[in-house]
C-alpha cells in the first residue's frame, strides 16, 4: 500500500498483489528399518541386564541353600568400687576400663584365634559345608580350605556390629541349620566370656605384681634376719645378752654392798680387838674374798662367758643388738609389704570385668537368607547402570565421528 496526501485528506492506495511462493511437498516417512546401533542396544541390554538377572534367578531359586540366622548382643562391664582409703579421703575414681576392653573384644571377634577356637569347639568346616560345594559354591564353604579361607568365610557368615556410643556389640550368625547357627553363637559367646575373664586375670596380676614382689623381698629379708639371730644364739649359747648383763650387774651391786658392810665391820673390830686376833684376820679374809669376787664379776662383764672365753662380752652384746635391729627393720618392712599386698588384692578383686549379655543366642524358625529379592534388585540395578553407561559412551563416540 501507498500513502497519498492531498490538501484535505490522506488516501491509501493498495499495491498490486504478489504471486504466492510454491513450497515443495515433503514425502511421507518411510518404513523404519533396524540398524546396527539398534541391534547393539538390544544385545548389550541382554548381556548386561537380562542375562545376569536370569543367572541370579536360576542360582538363587535353583541352587542356593536357605540360611538361618542366630543373633546375640552383649557389652563389657566393669564394676570399680571405691576403696576405703578413697572414701575416707573423699576421692572418687571414674573407670574407663570397659571402653578399651570392648575395643579389644571387638578386634578379637574377627581374629584368626577366635575362628580357630570356635572351629575346634563346633567344627565350623562341617557346619558351613553342609551343602555340597558342587550345588552351592557361592554360599557354602569348601571343606578342603585352609584356616585363612575359613577366616574369609567367617567374615561372610558372621556379621559384627559395634556401636561405639553405647559400647554394644551385636552379632548375627548364619548357617544352613538353625541349631548349627545357635551352636556357633553359643561358642562365640563362651569364647568372648573366656577372653574377658583372661583380661580380668591379667589386669589383676598386673595390679598386684609389684606388691607381691615387695612382699617376697620382705619375707626373704625377715627370714635372713631371724636365721642370723638363731645362729648367734647357737654359737654363743646366749638367748638374750641383755638379761645376762642385768643379772651380773645385780650380782656385782650385791657384792659391793657386802664389801661395804665387811669394811665397816673390820673397822669396828680394829677399834675393839687387839691386833692379830682371829676375828680380825677372819674379817680381813672376808674382805679379800669379796674383793676377788667383785674383780671376777667385773672381768665377766668385760670378757666372754663360759661359752666363748676370750671374746669381749660387750662385743657380743653389740652384735646381738645389731641383729635385733635388723630383725625389727625386717619385721616392719614385712608388715608394710603385707598390708600393701592385701590392699592391692582387695582392690583388684573389686575391679571385676564381666560380659553383660543383653540378647542370648536366638533360635531361628524360618530362613532369612539369602535375601533373594534384594540380590535381584542389586544385580538388576548394577546391570542397568552398566548398560546405560555403555550406551552413553557409545552414542557419545558415535556423535563425534
Amino acid at each position: 500500500m501507498s500513502l497519498y496526501q492531498t490538501a484535505n485528506s490522506i488516501r491509501i492506495v493498495p499495491e498490486p498483489a504478489q504471486p504466492l511462493a510454491i513450497r515443495p511437498v515433503v514425502p511421507h516417512a518411510t518404513r523404519s528399518v533396524p540398524r546396527r546401533r539398534h541391534w547393539f542396544l538390544v544385545f548389550s541390554f541382554l548381556f548386561f541386564v537380562a542375562a545376569p538377572l536370569s543367572g541370579a534367578v536360576t542360582y538363587l531359586w535353583g541352587y542356593a541353600a536357605d540360611q538361618y540366622a542366630s543373633r546375640l548382643s552383649f557389652t563389657v562391664r566393669s564394676e570399680d568400687q571405691n576403696s576405703a582409703i578413697a572414701l575416707l579421703g573423699g576421692i572418687t575414681e571414674l573407670t574407663g576400663a570397659s571402653t578399651s576392653d570392648t575395643d579389644i573384644l571387638f578386634s578379637y571377634l574377627s581374629s584368626q584365634e577366635m575362628v580357630f577356637n570356635v572351629n575346634n569347639e563346633v567344627n565350623l568346616t562341617e557346619i558351613w559345608s553342609y551343602v555340597p560345594t558342587s550345588q552351592d559354591p557361592l554360599f557354602a564353604y569348601d571343606p578342603d580350605g585352609t584356616i585363612e579361607d575359613l577366616v574369609d568365610h567367617w567374615e561372610r557368615k558372621i556379621k559384627i556390629i559395634y556401636d561405639r556410643s553405647t559400647k554394644m556389640i551385636d552379632i548375627e550368625v548364619l548357617a544352613f541349620d538353625p541349631g548349627d547357627a545357635r551352636s556357633i553363637a553359643d561358642a562365640i559367646l563362651q569364647e568372648s566370656i573366656t577372653m574377658i575373664n583372661d583380661l580380668s586375670l591379667d589386669a589383676r596380676e598386673d595390679s598386684i605384681k609389684f606388691a607381691r614382689a615387695d612382699l617376697n623381698s620382705a619375707i626373704a629379708a625377715l627370714k635372713t634376719a631371724r636365721q642370723s639371730l638363731t645362729r648367734f644364739r647357737n654359737r654363743t649359747q646366749i638367748v638374750d645378752p641383755s638379761i645376762d648383763t642385768q643379772n651380773q650387774m645385780g650380782l656385782l651391786v650385791t657384792l659391793q654392798q657386802n664389801l661395804a658392810e665387811a669394811l665397816i665391820a673390820f673397822d669396828l673390830l680394829q677399834e675393839t680387838t687387839r691386833r692379830g686376833a682371829p676375828r680380825l684376820e677372819q674379817a680381813q679374809r672376808r674382805i679379800k674374798v669379796i674383793e676377788s669376787r667383785i674383780a671376777a664379776e667385773r672381768q665377766n662383764l668385760g670378757l666372754g662367758t663360759s661359752a666363748e672365753s676370750g671374746v669381749v662380752y660387750a662385743d657380743l652384746v653389740g652384735e646381738y643388738e645389731g641383729l635385733i635391729v635388723d630383725r625389727e627393720i625386717a619385721q616392719a618392712a614385712y608388715t608394710a609389704a603385707l598390708t600393701s599386698h592385701n590392699l592391692a588384692v582387695a582392690e583388684a578383686q573389686r575391679q571385676s570385668r564381666y560380659l553383660a549379655v543383653h540378647i542370648r543366642p536366638t533360635f531361628a524358625q524360618k530362613p532369612e537368607f539369602p535375601n533373594k529379592i534384594g540380590i535381584l534388585i542389586i544385580v538388576g540395578l548394577f546391570g542397568f547402570l552398566a548398560w546405560s553407561i555403555l550406551c552413553l559412551v557409545y552414542y557419545s563416540l558415535r556423535d563425534r565421528s
